[in-house]
């Protein structure tokens, strides 16, 4: 029944919020990490800005979440049956909570990173941020362009197969950021061994082509080596 009033409206929202977090479990886990990450940021004493922009995020995540749950619930009332529209609506929707939370845990390490070193005392502060948002932020950046591109040529998953390898370029992203962070010579010959026998699994397992192996790479190496040069 429509709610007659302001209240009633109030109350069958705040309903459908404990109905979901008793029947999803990761909505639970959500709520969860948002109390941890808020009691953090009090105890760490963020800024009032930080603060803020902290609360936006989780409460982003449980939005999606939200949004996720009630179109799930949605598409199991229209049909019990196994439809490619309906696989779609509730990937789409899950898609919706994987990027806000992804997103959120990116603003967390930023903000919190300093401030927990801080506390500690036993490093020096990083008194400048880019410092560790760059490789980081030129991750992000390669995983975006690997997404719009698999999407673009429309071949594989997000996780299996596609052009370019994913798992490529995001291992060369990390290779080339440890490197250019002022790693030494054998660390940096360690992490660019991992990056190709990470991308060498990928033609072992016949999920890529050695082109799109190439490819992954080259796009990891060159955006986050990019980045680096115009923004370091």
């Amino acid at each position: 029944m429509k709610p007659a009033n302001w209240f009633e409206s109030v109350n069958c929202a705040v309903e459908g919020i404990l109905w979901a977090l008793k029947s999803q479990r990761h909505l639970r886990y959500h709520f969860l990490a948002a109390l941890l990450v808020l009691c953090g940021a009090l105890f760490f004493r963020v800024s009032a800005l930080e603060f803020l922009v902290l609360v936006l995020a989780a409460l982003l995540v449980i939005f999606a979440e939200l949004i996720n749950t009630a179109i799930e619930t949605l598409v199991d009332l229209v049909t019990d049956e196994y439809h490619v529209l309906a696989m779609r609506a509730k990937d789409v929707a899950a898609g919706a909570v994987l990027v806000t939370g992804v997103g959120a845990v990116f603003l967390g390490c930023l903000i919190l990173t300093d401030n927990v070193i801080a506390f500690f005392g036993s490093i020096a502060p990083l008194e400048q941020p880019l410092a560790y948002s760059l490789p980081a932020g030129a991750l992000l950046v390669v995983i975006l362009l690997v997404c719009l591109l698999k999407a673009r040529f429309g071949k594989g998953t997000a996780l299996q197969g596609g052009m370019p390898s994913g798992h490529a370029a995001v291992a060369f992203s990390v290779a080339i950021s440890v490197i250019l962070s002022g790693a030494n010579a054998v660390t940096s010959l360690l992490v660019l061994g991992l990056a190709m026998m990470v991308s060498h699994s990928r033609l072992l397992l016949g999920i890529h082509s050695f082109r799109e192996v190439v490819l992954g790479a080259l796009l990891g190496s060159g955006v986050t080596l990019l980045l680096f040069l115009l923004l370091n």
